[in-house]
């Protein structure tokens, strides 16, 4: 019988130097124990994890792996881990530039849960892809450490998702996965860290036991050009369209894209925007961008929504120029019917009385990014109609 396997949780995997740089100054991952939390989307009855070097030059050995559920302070629950194995085996190698699976272990677990993932690494890390920041706190331990119930007093704390980039189940009914692809709006920047208080997280909430949602925000990512991470026309196939029981696909770009090439390059944020290569984009480049993910998105037989571009005034990359673009693009997004839905983010935050800016109760204190209040009102504007599966006439909803 062939098990129906949907992710559940997600972070979009690149390199360490091409993040907001968390890693430096920090020492390399040889003889640890890395412990990572997660919360995953939807629940399920048998569990594998993957995980990545897809930006490493060498391969990484896995000395052990173990997932349980997580309690407070790194801590597992007493009798709820299971060891994970690799082709049978207690230990692995990723190969380098690739990604590796684990077996299906039994492993029932709720919406929502949170759970514990540790693996040990016996050898060095030269290249350590992850996705940066984390959001959630990790730990790296002294030696092996995968079992440890409580956490040993000489964790360090580590500050990216190092190695790990999803979390699939098979579900007790059969479902769909909905994939959120953006940036740092995405990622959850500005929010309350610890708290799983993004958009994308915030509307798993919402959805409860049929909201299978996987994050793929990378903050600072774009669409047309690499920078930090791969550009979204670049990794759209990895992190979209190879998803376990894809359904669904929200588009939530753009806003990189032109604020990066309308700012002003000889000014005081010209250190920065070395970071981003690549020929400033126009709002025709940005629609054409759209247009290539909607088609092969279209391709795959996979319902696609896009989100308008929300404002961001008084932020340091802002200009006239770029915020003009910005409407041409809204209003293209909002018109043309390109798109299965819209969901329209700039309406939600912008002021009333000054809609080039976010409104007030919804800034993080950047003029760009959401605060918890931001998040949530972004997630309660989503139609939950539009991500009801197309397996539900079979399987109603709980």
């Amino acid at each position: 019988m062939t098990e129906n396997w949907v992710r559940t949780w997600a972070a979009a995997p690149h390199a360490a130097e091409d993040g907001i740089g968390s890693l430096e100054g920090h020492p390399p991952l040889a003889g640890v124990t890395l412990r990572q939390v997660v919360r995953i989307s939807g629940g399920g009855r048998l569990l594998r994890v993957r995980f990545t070097n897809e930006f490493g030059a060498a391969p990484v050995t896995i000395g052990a792996a173990r997932v349980g559920r997580a309690a407070p302070g790194g801590a597992v629950r007493p009798g709820s881990d299971r060891a994970l194995t690799f082709s049978g085996a207690p230990t692995g190698v990723i190969p380098a530039s690739a990604p590796l699976l684990s077996d299906p272990v039994e492993f029932p677990v709720p919406a929502l849960a949170e759970l514990s993932i540790s693996l040990y690494l016996p050898g060095h890390v030269a290249d350590c892809t992850c996705h940066d920041p984390a959001m959630r706190t990790g730990w790296r331990i002294p030696g092996d450490a995968v079992a440890a119930t409580t956490l040993p007093e000489q964790a360090e704390i580590l500050p990216v998702r190092a190695l790990l980039s999803a979390v699939e189940l098979v579900p007790d009914t059969p479902a769909e996965s909905i994939v959120v692809l953006g940036d740092s709006r995405a990622d959850g920047a500005g929010s309350t860290p610890e708290t799983e208080h993004g958009w994308p997280e915030l509307l798993a909430e919402r959805l409860g036991d049929t909201g299978y949602v996987t994050n793929q925000g990378i903050s600072g990512n774009r669409m047309l050009n690499d920078g930090i991470g791969p550009a979204a026309l670049a990794r759209f196939d990895r992190d979209v369209l190879a998803t376990p029981g894809l359904g669904a696909v929200v588009v939530s770009h753009g806003g990189n894209d032109l604020g990066i090439s309308f700012a002003d390059g000889n000014g005081p944020l010209a250190e920065f925007l070395e970071m981003f290569p690549g020929a400033p984009v126009t709002a025709a480049d940005v629609i054409a961008g759209f247009r290539e993910l909607i088609g092969r998105a279209r391709a795959r037989g996979v319902r696609v929504y896009g989100t308008t571009i929300a404002p961001f005034e008084g932020a340091e990359i802002y200009t006239t120029e770029g915020e003009n673009a910005r409407r041409a693009v809204n209003e293209w997004i909002r018109t043309s019917g390109a798109f299965d839905a819209v969901l329209d983010f700039d309406a939600v935050w912008r002021d009333p009385d000054r809609p080039a800016r976010i409104r007030a109760e919804f800034d993080s204190g950047d003029r760009l990014h959401g605060n918890d209040a931001g998040y949530r009102a972004l997630a309660d504007s989503v139609d939950l109609s539009l991500f009801r599966s197309r397996l539900d006439t079979a399987h109603p909803l709980r």
